[in-house]
């Protein structure tokens, strides 16, 4: 039975219905201009976040995007600190995530803000100390599949995501929630293949995170922009959910509760 609860701070957060982590880029090239922080406070988008329904405020300072280069670490957090000094002041009770392959960066963030959740996008491969990192803070932390050097059949992901699992729980994590990495070392057959079937990843008992905001397996498939694709990120949230998706990763934080709220009624008027 696939895992419904989270520990944050001795808080037991019920994901039976979809949570909404609402992305907020600390960063000048994320590849939707529409999630930087540009000249507004980060307090003031956040309270329009969450007025909008976000349940967890996911930061970041590094972009993801393809070709983009990392910053060092210390432009990371020198992004990053300001961003969570101003956020953690004005809601010091709100679920802040942070999103970084950083081992240091994370503990800092956990240590110095508070921080409640750790979600690096690297699967803990790009930073060697992050598994043990997560361990000692007892955080919550989001796995994500992205291997270049493996295939992406579901039973690849699901072998990669079980290996990593093992390890985190011999350390002494306790709180994983699995994310299969769309978007990252994956065609676009790939994408559309794991997401029609997430119920695969019910094996691994495990909370179930799903990032396809305005992603290019959207916009290449139907030749738009980003920012033309908010449509078709709600269209697809909606197979997400139905999938199992018990966290929706989003830009757009109105239209993703609309879309879980929709759903979550139909499923409990059957």
């Amino acid at each position: 039975m696939t895992k419904q609860l989270i520990n944050i701070n001795g808080r037991l957060i019920d994901l039976s219905e979809p949570k909404i982590m609402a992305i907020v880029n600390a960063t000048p090239d994320s590849f939707f201009s529409g999630s930087r922080l540009a000249d507004i406070l980060p307090s003031d988008y956040v309270q329009q976040l969450l007025n909008e329904g976000a349940d967890i405020i996911d930061i970041g300072a590094c972009s993801t995007r393809p070709g983009s280069t990392p910053p060092s670490e210390t432009e990371e957090w020198t992004r990053l600190e300001p961003v969570l000094k101003n956020i953690r002041s004005c809601f010091p009770d709100i679920i802040l995530s942070i999103d970084t392959f950083r081992a240091k960066i994370a503990e800092r963030a956990v240590n110095e803000y508070g921080v409640n959740i750790i979600n690096d996008i690297s699967g803990g491969l790009a930073d060697a100390e992050m598994f043990r990192t997560v361990a000692k803070l007892n955080v919550p932390f989001i796995l994500t599949h992205n291997s270049p050097n493996q295939a992406n059949t579901m039973a690849d992901i699901v072998d990669f995501l079980q290996q990593r699992i093992n390890t985190l729980q011999r350390l002494g994590a306790k709180d994983i929630i699995i994310d299969p990495g769309l978007g990252f070392n994956k065609s676009l057959d790939d994408n559309w293949h794991i997401l029609s079937h997430l119920h695969d990843l019910e094996v691994l008992e495990l909370p179930l995170l799903i990032g396809l905001s305005r992603k290019s397996m959207l916009t290449k498939l139907l030749n738009i922009t980003a920012d033309e694709a908010l449509n078709a990120t709600t269209a697809a949230h909606i197979f997400a959910l139905q999938g199992g998706a018990n966290i929706l990763r989003v830009h757009d934080v109105k239209a993703a509760k609309q879309a879980a709220t929709l759903y979550n009624k139909i499923l409990n008027s059957i």
